[in-house]
């Protein structure tokens, strides 16, 4: 019984091991792709017949560009955290020149911002035509950590674009979002003493986070010796038990007859 536990759990550790292993050869490759995106030049937005094929694995991080007319009175703030401190992401729908609407994270606004920043949005005249330049990048459904979206207090956690499009009434909403700006990603991302929050203008466009956690090879190392030490525990109780035996078998052959 001892046994059949020892080898299934240097199964399951072994197979974890490889699995880290797997996971680590995608994890890198991923980053060469959105390393390459982030250094090619913009390329025009999917039109709305080729949103379903958008996914994060073949245009996340991509460059885009968009041309349309802000509907500034349907901005949103969601949550963020920044260099610059606690804040908000400015999301205003794009009503593309293509038809349908994207939603722009135009940049991130200081707390002291949120108010003024709704109020100038809900008299926002009517916008011309912009042309914007960013990164398209996923939706983030279901809220921040231990806190859920509340559409009708118009208090959001998380760039959600699907809720944030229902509760706009955007009948035509891409699947994904554009952060406005194109990062350097080569560049170190600015201290918080050398980027005051008191400074502006706002929205703060370009803060776009591009980093990936990539500890596949510790979890994979982990795995791999979690299994050695069980094969190694095996052995060692193997011969312990060899060796007793060996003495049960020495002690019963010099044993006195009867």
């Amino acid at each position: 019984m001892l046994a059949l536990a020892g080898i299934a759990l240097f199964v399951v550790f072994s197979a974890l091991g490889w699995w880290q292993v797997e996971r680590r050869t995608w994890k890198l490759a991923l980053m060469e792709r959105v390393e390459q995106r982030l250094h090619a030049a913009p390329i025009p937005l999917p039109p709305p017949a080729g949103w379903p094929q958008v996914t994060a694995a073949s245009h996340e991080y991509q460059p885009v560009r968009a041309q349309g007319r802000w509907l500034e009175r349907k901005t949103v703030l969601t949550q963020a955290a920044t260099v610059l401190g606690a804040g908000f992401w400015v999301l205003t729908p794009l009503q593309l020149d293509t038809g349908g609407q994207v939603l722009v994270n135009r940049g991130f606004i200081p707390e002291a911002q949120r108010a003024p920043w709704l109020a100038a949005a809900a008299q926002a005249p009517d916008s011309p035509s912009v042309q914007v330049e960013g990164l398209l990048r996923m939706a983030e459904p279901g809220g921040g950590f231990l806190r859920r979206n509340d559409p009708a207090q118009q208090r959001w956690h998380s760039r959600d674009v699907a809720a944030i499009a229902q509760a706009q009434g955007l009948a035509q909403a891409a699947p994904f979002f554009i952060d406005a700006g194109i990062p350097d990603a080569r560049a170190p991302h600015p201290a918080p003493e050398d980027a005051p929050a008191s400074a502006g203008p706002w929205p703060r466009p370009g803060m776009t986070v591009v980093r990936f956690h990539n500890s596949h090879f510790v979890y994979a190392v982990t795995w791999f010796g979690l299994a050695a030490m069980v094969a190694a525990a095996a052995v060692y109780v193997a011969r312990y038990e060899l060796r007793l035996r060996a003495a049960h078998r020495l002690s019963t052959r010099h044993e006195p007859p009867l």
